[in-house]
């Protein structure tokens, strides 16, 4: 397992590409966007121009991680993140996360840099195990996990108070030898009749 490599990957719709210090600036703006800070939740840290520029700027030396950028294959322009980290290396499992600023929502960016990501994480990478949590209340999120193949696998109870609110969490994973079937279109493999072994 070598994350010590920062692949670009390609889909027809968006390029996962390795962030650089030019971005802090682009990615600070789309934190700003309300519905980004509703999903993914405040930084425990104090946000700075600085620290951005030195968090993007050495995301490429991370040899336990992987963080890409999501760009618009179209434009170049950056619209979010997908990220591979908490490796277990003893269970070759990796937490999954991504978010996306107003302009890569509703155009299907989501759905293929997840597969894109998840595939390398797979099939590159040799993982297991990819899993994710999510606010309960995220439903789109939700959607396109499903889609892509994550199943639910349990809801942490009011795990944090949210304006006033006590929010659920939901976890959620995908397999290898589940990937290993429908590579990211569980519908598609379902309609042949091909199903992973059942969990």
């Amino acid at each position: 397992m070598d994350f010590s490599v920062k692949p670009v990957l390609s889909g027809p719709l968006t390029v996962l590409r390795p962030f650089t210090e030019a971005d802090a600036e682009v990615m600070a703006h789309l934190m700003e966007d309300p519905e980004v800070a509703l999903f993914t939740g405040a930084s425990p840290n104090p946000v700075t121009p600085e620290s951005l520029r030195a968090w993007y700027g050495s995301r490429s030396a991370q040899g336990d991680r992987l963080d890409l950028a999501v760009t618009d294959r179209e434009t170049g322009e950056v619209v979010g993140e997908v990220v591979l980290n908490e490796w277990d290396p003893a269970a070759r499992s990796c937490t999954f996360r991504t978010f996306l600023g107003p302009r890569g929502r509703g155009r299907g960016f989501g759905t293929e840099a997840t597969r894109l990501i998840l595939g390398y994480g797979f099939d590159q990478l040799g993982l297991h195990r990819i899993e994710l949590e999510a606010y309960a209340f995220n439903s789109r999120a939700i959607r396109v996990y499903e889609k892509v193949g994550f199943l639910h696998e349990g809801v942490r109870k009011e795990i944090e108070l949210k304006d006033g609110k006590w929010v659920d969490e939901v976890v959620m994973a995908v397999l290898e030898d589940e990937w290993a079937v429908h590579r990211g279109h569980p519908e598609i493999a379902e309609a042949t009749g091909v199903t992973p072994t059942a969990r």
